[in-house]
């Protein structure tokens, strides 16, 4: 479905598109990819990155600001030695889960591992 205001396809402010909010959001490479290595249990930043190699402690770190910002996920941090910190899901980012769980269906069709062949 595409949103449009009146009959013109331009949309004056682009946050009143609900997709252009949700990308605002959860955009960019790697918060859907974090959300869902999320899921519904708690983790700490070592087993992400152990999860998610490719992407740089920095850019971890920023990105997990960013999401608990939103609200979508909760930081705690335990006060002992040596420190930990633990991850987890809010209900607000579990309303997320069903999308990405579309998402990966998705990219497991014949239709997305064709278009990945295309461009390697």
């Amino acid at each position: 479905m595409v949103t449009t205001i009146s009959s013109s396809r331009f949309i004056s402010n682009p946050l009143e598109c609900p997709v252009t909010r949700t990308m605002s959001i959860i955009g960019g490479k790697w918060k859907p990819i974090i959300l869902n290595c999320i899921g519904e249990r708690t983790i700490r930043f070592g087993k992400l990155k152990q999860i998610i190699p490719a992407i740089s402690n920095k850019v971890l770190s920023n990105e997990l600001k960013e999401l608990e910002n939103f609200g979508l996920i909760s930081r705690v941090e335990f006060t002992e030695m040596p420190p930990r910190v633990e991850y987890s899901i809010t209900n607000s980012g579990k309303t997320l889960l069903p999308i990405l769980c579309e998402l990966a269906s998705w990219g497991n069709t014949i239709i997305a591992k064709k278009i990945i062949e295309e461009f390697e």
